[in-house]
């Protein structure tokens, strides 16, 4: 059993189901994670493995056709498993918050942003009046919107994709969360807006101390971002490292496969590589490595049994079967 190091939150044996009209999609399988406060955790991995289930169930916020099981799911000491929905709701915005990925359908298109943006301070901090007023528009200042006093009167289709993913933001921590999930923040805008997005947020952590999981498919947009990273497939965590150990020495084809699809500045390379095949159907795994049939290394046993997480050192899990050559070798 993988020892798990957060204090504000630990997941053990996380799995999520959803019964669909083709069978049971065993959406996540057994994750287990830790995130500590101050903490940046990236997971990273392809769409459909399980990275934003994950942590809609954190959230609670999964349909009901999803069956959520785990063996505890603990933040700041509150078991989430059992809680109930009341329970759930005093969490979520104060203390567990979370950034989605499309802004302009997770903001109300009939509402101004600065109502929206006050609903948070006045449900999750009391205020009421002219203090609302002042803490609506400082929230806008805060990530960096020009004008905010005038900003707050405006509405959601007036603001451009990168103002929408700052506004997003501003009433996600209006509420001062311990924990924060930001679910693929930067994916829908261009490179000078996603830096200055990352930028914000890396600031608005170290002044409030609160811990965030970035979750994203682009290892090259963690790298300077997370200090571990879980890398997702299939619904399971297929490797766990510091960023930096994770950058020089993967250990998984998988991982691999991502970083050579990362363009990169420092070597001459005529074409980027590409991970062969398609990701498996999770209605119909067939017990063997959901990876073998993509894989370059993959041995008899890989299609027989799927690889436990097992330690190559210090906190740094791999689940494959097969000891794969040093990286540096492959790169040169």
């Amino acid at each position: 059993m993988l020892q798990l190091d957060g204090s504000l939150l630990q997941v053990h044996r996380l799995r999520v189901d959803f019964a669909t009209a083709d069978g049971i999609v065993h959406a996540v399988r057994g994750m287990s994670y830790g995130v500590a406060h101050g903490e940046a955790l990236g997971i990273v991995g392809e769409s459909g493995s399980g990275k934003s289930v994950s942590q809609l169930a954190l959230m609670g916020l999964l349909p009901d056709t999803a069956t959520v099981l785990a063996k505890n799911m603990v933040f700041a000491d509150r078991e989430l498993m059992h809680m109930q929905e009341a329970g759930r709701r005093k969490l979520r915005g104060k203390h567990l918050a979370m950034i989605f990925q499309d802004p302009m359908t997770s903001l109300n298109p009939f509402l101004t942003l600065g109502t929206q943006i006050a609903e948070m301070f006045r449900l999750h901090q009391g205020l009421r009046g002219a203090e609302l007023e002042r803490a609506t528009v400082h929230a806008l200042a805060q990530v960096g919107i020009p004008k905010p006093e005038l900003r707050v009167e405006q509405y959601p289709h007036e603001f451009s994709g990168g103002m929408r993913q700052r506004a997003m933001i501003a009433m996600m921590l209006a509420g001062k969360p311990d924990l924060l999930i930001a679910d693929e923040p930067t994916t829908a805008l261009d490179v000078t807006v996603q830096a200055q997005i990352l930028t914000l947020l890396k600031k608005l952590q170290r002044e409030r101390g609160m811990g965030i999981i970035f979750i994203t498919h682009d290892l090259g947009v963690i790298a300077g971002f997370a200090q571990r990273v879980l890398v997702m497939y299939a619904g399971r965590i297929v490797e766990q490292a510091t960023t930096e150990v994770l950058f020089r020495q993967p250990e998984h084809p998988y991982t691999r496969g991502l970083l050579g699809s990362v363009p990169r500045l420092d070597t001459e390379v005529e074409a980027l590589d590409q991970i062969p095949g398609q990701p498996p159907d999770l209605s119909r795994l067939t017990g063997g490595c959901p990876f073998a049939e993509r894989c370059a290394y993959a041995e008899g046993r890989c299609e027989a049994h799927e690889p436990e997480l097992r330690m190559k050192g210090e906190g740094h899990g791999v689940a494959c079967h097969v000891d794969l050559p040093p990286y540096w070798e492959e790169t040169q």
